[in-house]
């Protein structure tokens, strides 16, 4: 693919547009459909980060630009008829304006809530509470103790999850099931915060594991 976004393969509308899909590359959910332009697709694929074309505005649209949910490029590539595109990203946060994960959150068929539980058991907790994190940090509103850690830094941030592997530690020796699951909890929240601390997604995360997922063990090293 030219930098410049000129791709002769591709069939654009008459308006110009072309579709383009977008994937979380870690857990492969769709997470929303926008419009791209060749402009949009050049600053795409130069940023690095998904640009659209907004119909309704009729101007260029970085996503994420003013909720900092962004969308950062993994892989673009378009089907069979060249008319529409691709996009593999590590998201920054919810795809939807609502808050949601990803715009297609309204089931037509299928869908149950047992098929729900059985496909992915309570997960939207983690990333509603990513969501969460993530509004903290872009926000930080007064009182919060989610805000307290980001004003806080990265030191405080990781004296926290010390302490709480700790108390892991600790709870496990005693044989303390109810405790073992605060303490986890609690060190999962920490850790969650000091990776948006840190400008890494849990995505990334995500991804690395699936990476080692059938050729490494958890720490990475070859079987």
């Amino acid at each position: 693919m030219t930098l410049s976004g000129d791709v002769p393969a591709l069939r654009f509308t008459a308006d110009g547009l072309i579709p383009a899909i977008v994937q979380d590359v870690a857990t492969r959910e769709v997470l929303m459909m926008g419009w791209m332009n060749r402009e949009s697709l050049r600053l795409t694929i130069e940023s690095g980060q998904v640009w659209f074309w907004s119909r309704s505005r009729q101007e260029l649209w970085h996503k994420g630009a003013s909720s900092g949910h962004t969308q950062q490029v993994v892989k673009l590539s378009y089907d069979c008829d060249g008319d529409t595109l691709l996009v593999e990203v590590h998201p920054a946060g919810p795809a939807c304006h609502t808050g949601e994960t990803s715009c297609f959150f309204n089931t037509v068929i299928g869908g149950s809530a047992a098929a729900a539980e059985t496909s992915a058991p309570r997960l939207s907790i983690i990333t509603e509470l990513i969501d969460t994190i993530d509004k903290r940090f872009i926000e930080r509103p007064a009182g919060a103790y989610t805000t307290y850690l980001f004003d806080k830094g990265t030191d405080k941030i990781v004296k926290k999850i010390g302490e709480e592997a700790t108390e892991v530690v600790v709870a496990a020796k005693n044989r303390d099931a109810n405790e073992l699951v605060c303490e986890a909890s609690d060190l999962f929240y920490h850790t969650l915060v000091l990776l948006r601390n840190e400008g890494v997604s849990f995505s990334d995360v995500l991804g690395e594991l699936e990476r080692r997922h059938g050729t490494a063990d958890v720490r990475g090293k070859t079987k």
